[in-house]
């Protein structure tokens, strides 16, 4: 009836790849998504310690011995 040969296959494999080429680029550059993908841009900073933001005039010590 039909017989599919390694053109064929690799015919099939390059339209899927393709579709899911242009699907997920339509999905990355979507507008709905910046709010998400602003959200992710930060998490490699995540874990670090936020600076302190007393000022340095504002802690009394004593110069006394």
């Amino acid at each position: 009836m039909f017989e599919m040969d390694s053109g064929m296959i690799r015919g099939l494999g390059t339209v899927v790849v393709f579709i899911a080429f242009v699907g997920l680029t339509l999905w990355v550059f979507n507008g709905k998504r910046n709010p998400e993908f602003a959200e992710a841009r930060l998490l490699p900073f995540a874990d670090e310690a936020q600076p302190d933001t007393t000022p340095e005039s504002a802690t009394t010590r004593s110069t006394r011995p």
